[in-house]
């Protein structure tokens, strides 16, 4: 009987991600992504002793564009989500997908010595994850 291969979140998650501060607009937020695959925003700490925040692409959509707001009287603060449900990058895949599954999340920082290293999703732990499985 061969063991099981287990796949750490580590080696799933996106080390690139946008952060930007809970002060700036929605449409400063906006222009600071660099990265092409965003679909979600890490809200920075404003002190030590704060905690992130996460703004997807979806919230800005919910509560900015459907409620007819102008995205440059809008605060990151006032729509994101903090604190954050975090994820530990030596978590194995598949409690990270029973964790997203119990709290309905399609995305989550990934966080090491109290500072952001990454985000995983859904995506990436079903065709990076499953893909590294099956070789």
């Amino acid at each position: 009987m061969s063991e099981r291969k287990i796949v750490r979140v580590r080696e799933v998650m996106k080390t690139e991600f946008d952060q930007v501060d809970g002060l700036d607009t929605v449409s400063e937020a906006l222009r600071k992504m660099k990265f092409v695959e965003t679909k979600c925003l890490i809200v920075n700490k404003r002190h030590e002793d704060d905690e992130f925040g996460i703004l997807l692409l979806s919230d800005i959509a919910r509560q900015v564009i459907a409620k007819n707001l102008a995205p440059e009287r809008v605060n990151v603060y006032e729509i994101m989500a903090k604190p954050v449900l975090q994820v530990d990058p030596d978590m194995d895949i598949r409690y990270c997908a029973r964790f997203f599954t119990r709290f309905d999340l399609s995305r989550a920082p990934v966080v090491e010595n109290r500072q952001v290293i990454g985000i995983v999703s859904l995506t990436d732990m079903v065709l990076k994850g499953l893909a590294s499985l099956t070789r």
